[in-house]
């Protein structure tokens, strides 16, 4: 198809969304509400919809009374069964597709439903409206003059009893509407492949020949990727091996503790970074605007969105709002009810709203990724702020990172552990243990008043991990690729003490 063929096409599409988009901007709890309604009569007649009497619930107040807030262990029980096949639960529509989940929360992986409306007008919607985006606040962009450079997962898809479960990408991957194969790189075979280190050559070796305008992954893979693409073509920086590329969209884990490695194999002042947030669950927000990291909360996706502030999480006093209640500045679990039928479900995400006019948020953390074992309630937005600090302040570069507790014993009064694989590390690792310390407290009264004259908390311990710690853990846990991510911080020693046996080994 002629480039400026696809254009106009393109141009058709993005004036007609961007008109859409403007009317959940500017009414944003009508269309919530009337979402909501949707949902609940559409599955009025599944088992789900019975047990609740979904026929009188009438306001939301009605819905936050009959339905319960549920995590995924809860709700389990009746995946499993759709899972064997069989449908009407709680979803009307069939459900084929699961989506596998990585499993850093817990050990156990999660089977996420995928119904076809989820796929096409959340999924692949978000797809589509992040191109818009783009394109419209960058009218003069070529993207359309060459490929979108893409790293899925490294997980087959399986089947089992009628139904198809595998890693989001794989799913998204073998569905795609024939524009985003036709737009994309490498072909299916390779990017199917479930040898992720396989895989890794041969998308090097396809897409080298290819002109690629636009790369799209999770920023850890992705850069495992690109540094070896500049190690197989020799090439200084990546626009001498695509000197067309012009964006990068990225999501899945926080950009800071990459960004300064994709600017130097990036050495181009107009290269725009795009960030997405999304899960197994669904697509949530999307980056709105060049050289702003705030993501817009999309809308009308079929997903209904509560909240529930952290500062009472899982305690008594824990309290869920709709979006029309949350307040700027402040942190939130978030808590979904979707088209591929999760209701009321917890997806384990934090985040904070940075505006209410139109509603943007920062992705904070995981819920259950914090240290709070001695009332300090560190966060990974505390972690990955720092950390940009302190490798400015000492001249180092970050890979990877962990950290959890050290605990009280005897008279000994607890702290925290870091693992950190350094590009480039320090040059006194005492004086960047030291900064990381205070500077941690610049960010965090809690954790500041814990450490105030080492009251409850000592100064915290960094180890310096060996080259390639953090790639062999997750090899060794089959955990190369796709959605696969580093457990950032734990109220418990278990990545701890299993990276540090793993580093002495290296």
């Amino acid at each position: 198809m002629p480039i400026p063929i696809v254009n106009s096409i393109a141009s058709w599409f993005l004036k007609k969304r961007i008109h859409q988009m403007e009317l959940f901007i500017k009414y944003p709890h009508e269309v919530q509400n009337e979402l909501l309604h949707h949902l609940i009569g559409k599955a009025k007649y599944t088992e789900i919809g019975k047990k609740y009497d979904f026929a009188s619930i009438k306001t939301y107040r009605d819905f936050t009374e009959r339905l319960p807030v549920q995590n995924y262990e809860e709700v389990e029980p009746l995946i499993e069964r759709a899972r064997l096949g069989e449908s009407n639960i709680f979803w009307p529509t069939p459900i084929k597709w699961f989506a596998k989940s990585s499993g850093t929360t817990n050990a156990k992986s999660k089977f996420i439903p995928v119904s076809p409306e989820s796929l096409e007008d959340c999924h692949y919607a978000a797809s589509k409206d992040l191109l818009c985006l783009y394109l419209n606040n960058n009218e003069e962009s070529q993207l359309f003059t060459g490929k979108s450079l893409r790293l899925g997962g490294s997980k087959e898809l399986y089947e089992e009893n009628g139904t198809v479960f595998g890693d989001l990408s794989a799913i998204l991957i073998d569905n795609m509407p024939f524009w985003a194969t036709y737009s994309s790189t490498p072909n299916n075979e390779i990017s199917l492949m479930s040898d992720f280190e396989k895989k890794m050559q041969a998308v090097v070796d396809f897409t080298i020949k290819e002109n690629v305008t636009s790369i799209a992954g999770v920023p850890s893979w992705m850069l495992v990727l690109l540094n070896n693409v500049m190690e197989t073509t020799k090439k200084r920086s990546l626009t001498e091996v695509w000197p067309d590329l012009e964006v990068y969209f990225h999501g899945g884990v926080s950009f800071e503790p990459y960004k300064e490695q994709y600017q130097k194999i990036i050495p181009c002042k107009n290269f725009k970074y795009y960030e997405i947030y999304n899960a197994s669950e669904g697509f949530f927000a999307v980056q709105d605007q060049n050289y702003s990291n705030e993501l817009l909360l999309m809308l009308d996706y079929g997903i209904f969105y509560e909240f529930i502030p952290m500062d009472a999480y899982g305690s008594h006093k824990e309290k869920i709002i709709p979006l029309s209640e949350v307040e700027l500045g402040k942190n939130y679990a978030v808590v979904i009810t979707t088209n591929a039928g999760l209701w009321r479900y917890k997806i384990g995400d934090t985040i904070r709203f940075t505006s209410l006019d139109p509603y943007r948020i920062k992705v904070t953390g995981r819920t259950k990724h914090h240290i709070n074992v001695f009332g300090e309630e560190l966060i990974i937005e505390n972690a990955e702020q720092a950390l940009k600090k302190v490798s400015k302040l000492t001249d180092c570069e970050i890979v990877d990172y962990t950290a959890g507790p050290i605990f009280m014993e005897g008279k000994q009064k607890g702290a925290h552990e870091w693992i950190i694989e350094f590009k480039t590390p320090p040059d006194n690792l005492a004086h960047f243990q030291k900064t990381l310390d205070q500077t941690l407290q610049t960010l965090n009264s809690d954790y500041e008043a814990k450490r105030k004259n080492n009251t409850t908390l000592n100064l915290l311990k960094v180890n310096q991990a060996k080259r390639g710690l953090f790639y062999q853990w997750s090899k060794n846990h089959g955990k190369l690729g796709g959605q696969h991510k580093i457990p950032r911080l734990s109220n418990k020693r278990d990545y701890i003490e299993e990276l540090l046996e793993i580093n002495k080994n290296l």
